[in-house]
């Protein structure tokens, strides 16, 4: 960490949640690679807005573990090093077994394994390499989903990387913790973004309130905020936790 704050690389962060992370660190102090996949325009509208200075553009597909390692060397040397990994991007298409045909399944699995749990791996493995050589105490927070606890019918493989993630998260706390870098992930229930917007209207929105007792959805910032949390010095102790962000709209015993 420098006096400039700490470089911080956000994955799919061109808009939605990844957006309001890269604002939240941006807003502390810390310098922000803003990632994205194919939406540069409005990943640049993402770096336009971000309070302070020092942040920078990174594009590419970490699906691919070259495109992941070119991606992670691009955050390394614009920011001059990265000593916080939020995996954020991820992929959510609809893929019902009984509904969909074996092969367009069989893609949909393929592609969710691997933006949502290849990814943070070939990341989290080729950037905790470099904090341990810098000697930096760095972070690493996934963003996880309910859906990994609660069962997702029409999204199957979605929930099953979820899942993935969230173990994946907790090896890597055993594993980094010796090195001084701790490993969290959150677990969001439904976030409003402009995304889901059209999701939540009518009967289909106002079912999808009704899942929390406080009759709505997260916002973008609330989940920010946690992210914020878990990558900060006083988190360390929660290395290696699942964080539930649902609104008490799905409960893990």
């Amino acid at each position: 960490m420098t006096a400039q704050g700490r470089g911080v690389l956000v994955t799919g962060a061109a808009r939605g949640l990844g957006r309001a992370i890269a604002t939240a660190f941006a807003t502390r102090g810390d310098r922000v690679a803003v990632h994205y996949g194919s939406s540069e325009e409005e990943a640049r509208a993402t770096l336009a807005a971000l309070p302070g200075t020092g942040h920078v553009l990174v594009g590419g597909d970490v699906s691919d573990p070259a495109g992941a390692a070119r991606v992670a060397d691009a955050a390394e040397e614009g920011l001059g090093g990265v000593d916080v990994l939020v995996n954020n991007a991820a992929v959510n298409a609809a893929h019902p077994p009984l509904t969909t045909s074996y092969d367009d399944f069989a893609e949909h699995v393929q592609r969710h394994v691997a933006v949502n749990l290849t990814a943070p791996a070939l990341l989290a493995h080729r950037l905790a390499g470099r904090m341990v050589e810098r000697g930096a105490r760095g972070r690493i927070v996934n963003v996880g989903s309910r859906g990994a606890f609660r069962g997702e019918p029409d999204y199957p493989a979605y929930g099953a990387s979820k899942a993935g993630l969230h173990a994946l998260g907790q090896s890597l706390a055993v594993a980094l913790a010796p090195h001084g870098i701790a490993v969290a992930s959150v677990a969001p229930g439904f976030i409003g973004t402009e995304r889901v917007a059209h999701r939540l209207s009518g009967a289909e929105g106002e079912a999808i309130r009704a899942q929390s007792p406080f009759g709505r959805v997260a916002t973008a910032e609330e989940v920010a905020a946690a992210v914020l949390w878990l990558a900060s010095d006083e988190a360390e102790w929660a290395s290696g936790t699942v964080l539930d962000l649902n609104g008490a709209s799905y409960l893990r015993t």
